[in-house]
């Protein structure tokens, strides 16, 4: 069996304030276009179809073409919702949709209850694993502490626990999980949301052990965790962080003892990205950067002193800058180095604790930053019921 998988499209998403939808609409027909040519048996889409939960009536429309070209195809689809999905909205018409071949993942409660297709050498369970809120699905899971590697243990241990119904004779039952998680090992970029619970965000890849094949979603880079256990990524790009991605889908072969390799597809480039540093005078002189023109730009300026009309004057030579820092080279203790760079990759909780710490002369001790990660731990469960209500 052949299988196609491909996660995070996040329609209805812009770079930069520049629309996409052209560029996901070009991707569609090229995964279309894939499933066709390359003789694909499945597509497994694993999560963040939409790029917020009430996602724009142009993304519907796409979506709704992009499921109405694979059902034409006959080829089974499987998609789970995300952490930027509605798991409610996309699973809406979720029975009738399926009967098209189109089959939609978005209930916990379901995790083990498998579509299950067939090739030559017998059945393969999909497994479908939506983007499990630890906040919310702890009770339906038993767990006391919400978190991710909990909650998602909990899960697969339905999936095996499935699995083993299905062992029956010499004709083993082969399995893919599609997950919407942060797994340890992999490489995060600035696009995607933290879903950190507890001051942890990532769960170990050793939670899939038992499949033949986890197709993974969340992280827009493809990578590879193990052998078994891969990332898509993004079809397209979706912050500066990714200018040296390599956009792909994988192409997953399954034989009679499951995995039998992968293979990357590249989709379709709408414009190269570029992350271009100096002072300005340099940049708009400097010859080795004439490749740099045509791309999506976002301009490093490291001048003392803010120059005059920076932007209209990079765009005379690059004119797709969409992205413009200043960071003059300065000393990180200087006084004047900007609010902005004294924060740049620090945690909302690191954040609050040097707060602590300027406040009153000392950081919290461990009950007190315990009491701080509890509350940005609610904030976020609480925000995740309203959009899940919306």
């Amino acid at each position: 069996m052949r299988l196609l998988h491909t996660s995070d499209w996040h329609l209805g998403r812009a770079f930069h304030r520049v629309s996409m939808l052209g560029a996901q609409a070009e991707f569609i027909g090229h995964l279309v276009t894939t499933v066709r040519e390359r003789g694909v048996d499945a597509v497994v889409v694993s999560g963040d179809v939409y790029d917020r939960a009430v996602p724009p009536l142009a993304a519907v429309e796409l979506y709704d073409d992009a499921l109405h070209r694979l059902a034409d195809l006959g080829v089974p689809t499987v998609m789970i919702s995300g952490n930027h999905d509605s798991a409610r909205r996309l699973g809406v018409g979720a029975g009738l949709i399926g009967r098209a071949g189109i089959h939609l993942r978005t209930e916990p409660s379901a995790c083990g209850t498998p579509v299950v297709l067939s090739d030559a050498h017998g059945d393969v369970a999909f497994y479908g694993l939506p983007y499990l809120e630890p906040a919310l699905v702890k009770d339906e899971f038993g767990v006391e502490k919400a978190g991710h590697e909990a909650v998602l243990a909990a899960a697969m241990d339905r999936v095996r626990a499935d699995l083993a119904t299905r062992a029956r004779g010499p004709q083993k039952t082969r399995s893919v999980v599609l997950a919407h998680a942060f797994v340890t090992g992999g490489e995060a970029s600035d696009s995607e949301r933290d879903i950190t619970v507890g001051g942890v965000a990532s769960v170990p890849a050793g939670v899939f052990d038992g499949v033949d094949y986890a197709a993974l979603g969340h992280l827009h880079g493809c990578q590879t965790i193990t052998e078994r256990v891969r990332y898509s990524g993004s079809p397209l790009p979706y912050s500066f962080s990714e200018t040296d991605h390599r956009k792909t889908m994988w192409l997953v072969d399954l034989d009679a003892d499951g995995f039998a390799g992968a293979e990357r597809i590249d989709c379709p480039v709408p414009r190269a990205l570029a992350r271009i540093r100096g002072t300005l005078e340099d940049l708009l002189a400097d010859p080795g950067l004439a490749r740099r023109e045509e791309a999506w730009v976002e301009a490093t300026l490291t001048d003392p002193v803010r120059p005059a009309d920076p932007m209209a004057r990079l765009t005379e030579r690059f004119p797709h800058t969409l992205s413009l820092v200043f960071d003059p080279e300065r000393a990180p203790d200087d006084p004047d180095v900007s609010y902005a760079r004294r924060l740049a990759g620090r945690s909302d909780q690191q954040i609050a604790e040097d707060f602590v710490g300027h406040v009153r002369g000392a950081g919290p001790d461990e009950r007190e930053q315990a009491v701080l990660r509890d509350a940005f731990d609610a904030v976020r469960a609480d925000e995740a019921v309203r959009e899940v209500a919306r």
